[in-house]
């Protein structure tokens, strides 16, 4: 997880296209310059960067479901719940599930757990635009194959590589 570059997702642990689900793991940085202003000597990550954490696995999700036809962008955050602290150190599942899609738009479930406790959980809807109406194929592609989202479609699908 690099904080200040908001990659908040380490590696895609386990995909199901047909079920809609994607499992991912990131590890909390020991140090950040977020820690420095959130808290001074109680270091937690900020709920906004959750959220985002949240965002960004319901993001691989669907570029997967779409096989990199579409590129998600977050638009609603629904009954976000931080349900416990996050420290420096502290390993994170992130999982989402793919809830609808369709007509421009995901919706997904999203939690986060460590150590086995509920830390956050929230419901997302992501607008999708076509990757010929935006910037990004390249990039986006580059940090899917970083986290192994590739590697899990390829699984998920039996096209081995």
């Amino acid at each position: 997880m690099q904080l200040e570059y908001f990659q908040m997702i380490d590696r895609i642990e386990a995909l199901d296209l047909e079920q809609g689900t994607l499992v991912a793991s990131s590890t909390v940085p020991d140090a950040s310059p977020v820690f420095e202003g959130h808290f001074p000597g109680m270091p937690l990550v900020p709920g906004v960067l959750l959220i985002e954490t949240m965002a960004q696995a319901s993001g691989f999700l669907v570029l997967a479901r779409t096989d990199f036809a579409a590129m998600p962008f977050l638009m609603t955050v629904d009954g976000a719940k931080m349900r416990d602290f996050v420290t420096p150190g502290s390993a994170l599942e992130i999982t989402a599930t793919l809830e609808h899609e369709g007509s421009g738009y995901a919706v997904t479930k999203a939690r986060i757990t460590s150590g086995g406790k509920k830390v956050a959980d929230c419901q997302l809807k992501l607008r999708t635009l076509p990757f010929d109406q935006v910037p990004l194929a390249a990039i986006v592609r580059k940090r899917a194959d970083e986290v192994g989202l590739l590697t899990a479609m390829a699984k998920a699908t039996g096209d081995l590589l």
